[in-house]
């Protein structure tokens, strides 16, 4: 298992959009059965810049090769393309994996 923080800089007037947005992909992603176990969105609660919203999207995932499947598929273009419409910069994300494994 591994766990991913995707990081995303949402512009001021977007934040329900960007907040219905994650929560059809979380139901696609469940429905699409491709390593995907989970994911929540966290909303920065003190933010530097006063144009956008941080925000992080914590996810597990069976393994590394889940997610890579997953960012190179037409649905993770698809909803990265519509994203740079209402995300500030450029997002970035970080593979965790468990300690103990």
């Amino acid at each position: 298992m591994i766990n991913v923080g995707l990081y995303y800089n949402v512009k001021i007037g977007h934040e329900k959009e960007f907040e219905d947005t994650f929560n059809k992909v979380i139901s696609s992603l469940k429905e699409m059965k491709i390593g995907f176990v989970d994911g929540k969105l966290y909303r920065a609660v003190q933010t530097s810049n006063a144009n956008t919203t941080e925000y992080m999207i914590y996810s597990v995932w069976d393994g590394a090769d889940a997610f890579r499947k997953f960012t190179t598929s037409e649905a993770f273009k698809n909803t990265t393309h519509y994203g740079n419409t209402i995300i500030e910069g450029k997002p970035f994300h970080r593979i965790f994996g468990d300690v103990q494994e």
